[in-house]
């Protein structure tokens, strides 16, 4: 790799910064003859029920609380969910957001035979709700 001469004080402010910041630590590979950064900007915190009580066990993550209380008053579509949440980048709203919300069945689809569907909306379920509530008191 005798590219880390040619990187410059990049690399070092980054994993510096990260550090800093509390992230992840960078990671630095190489693909297919190309050498790629991974940069990881928050950590993912895994949402996990118990079975028995339904019980939220672990934390549960800021960008997942912020997209339950978007949904608190009515369902909302994708583009609603995220202009309430500030958020431009789908990729990032789906992946931090709406996937973890969906796997912990706190979010359900208004039409889950048509995940797709250009109408689809996102509404709290049971679980969701109790959440908030339990945030609010």
């Amino acid at each position: 790799m005798n590219l880390i001469e040619q990187w410059g004080t990049g690399v070092p402010r980054m994993f510096k910064q990260a550090e800093e910041l509390g992230l992840p630590e960078p990671q630095i590979g190489e693909l297919g003859m190309r050498v790629r950064f991974i940069v990881y900007l928050a950590e993912q915190v895994r949402i996990q029920i118990d079975p028995e009580t339904e019980q939220v066990t672990e934390q549960v993550t800021e960008q997942v609380i912020n997209l339950l209380e978007s949904l608190e008053n009515e369902p909302l579509n994708t583009k609603e969910a995220m202009r309430y949440l500030h958020l431009n980048h789908r990729p990032t709203f789906l992946y931090t957001c709406l996937q973890p919300a969906l796997q912990a069945d706190l979010v359900e689809m208004t039409q889950p035979d048509s995940p797709k569907s250009p109408t689809q909306k996102y509404r709290l379920t049971a679980k969701g709700q109790g959440l908030i509530n339990t945030d609010d008191s």
